[in-house]
């Protein structure tokens, strides 16, 4: 008689949840994304349940820039960026700056930051040369603009550090989102006066370095992130990512440092208010 094997259904741990005085903020999303149309209404009551009481979404291209606008306006959750990211700087046009620059002024209450932009060697939608022009001009514009700078860096490590020492000082600071770097690169990073943003990597088994990076980088100069809808952190690695699953990543960096998770609630939330000049406390969900 043949046995079967019978699976049983590992259950996914619970979301971490924090006390009523903390909450997170989600640095990094891309709520305008086809992946949460259906259901974005639902997201966001979840998101809010769970501790995540401000979620800022970002701009990738002028259309896209334009849609985080219009989300900001419809949810007072969610803060916007404007920008053009690397795999999109061959379709910048002519007027897509001033588009940029106009969109700013008529919206200063709803855009927080600039980005994201930056250099992506990985897949090479634009050649370097055309990414680097357009990260220079953008760092310029972001300048102009009084915006902290959303940087995306992949693959990219020299060159990115490279235009951003030639092309600062930058006042109002800025944030290397999803980090993927060492800690000799965060240190850099950090120099320079700009924040680091852990994404869900942080909880990988294969994530050994952006481990030892949220380990010991100074916290003050840590953000979280949920780069969603990708990125999703342990137990969900591999499915949609939601602001939700934010708490999961905070849990991590608070087993790596040795402190509460409300410890890195209370100090990351303070890090993004301050970097992106607004307060969450004056948001109603």
């Amino acid at each position: 008689m043949k046995h079967q094997m019978i699976k049983i259904k590992k259950e996914k741990p619970p979301i971490p949840c924090v006390g009523d005085n903390s909450f997170f903020i989600d640095t990094h999303c891309h709520l305008d994304m086809k992946n949460y149309t259906d259901d974005l209404d639902e997201i966001l009551k979840n998101a809010y349940e769970h501790g995540v009481h401000s979620i800022i979404t970002i701009g990738i291209d002028v259309k896209s820039s334009i849609a985080a606008v219009d989300l900001a306006k419809k949810y007072s959750i969610i803060k916007a960026s404007i920008g053009v990211h690397p795999h999109d700087v061959d379709h910048i046009q002519p007027d897509s700056y001033q588009r940029l620059q106009t969109l700013a002024a008529e919206n200063k209450k709803y855009i927080v930051g600039y980005g994201e932009i930056g250099l992506d060697y990985a897949k090479l939608y634009a050649e370097p040369a055309a990414q680097k022009k357009a990260f220079c001009e953008q760092l310029e514009l972001a300048k102009e603009l009084d915006l902290p700078v959303i940087i995306h860096d992949r693959d990219a490590h020299e060159d990115t550090l490279d235009i951003l020492r030639q092309s600062g000082p930058f006042p109002r600071g800025g944030v290397m989102h999803c980090f993927s770097g060492d800690v000799r690169l965060a240190e850099q990073i950090v120099d320079l006066g700009f924040h680091l943003s852990i994404p869900g990597v942080v909880t990988f088994k294969n994530g050994i370095e952006l481990q030892k990076v949220a380990a010991t980088v100074p916290l003050e100069f840590l953000l979280l992130e949920t780069d969603g809808p990708f990125l999703s952190p342990v137990p969900w690695r591999g499915k949609r990512n939601e602001p939700s699953y934010l708490p999961y990543t905070a849990l991590k960096v608070a087993e790596l440092r040795g402190i509460t998770l409300e410890n890195v609630a209370d100090q990351t939330s303070k890090n993004a208010q301050t970097l992106f000049k607004y307060s969450v406390l004056q948001q109603t969900s």
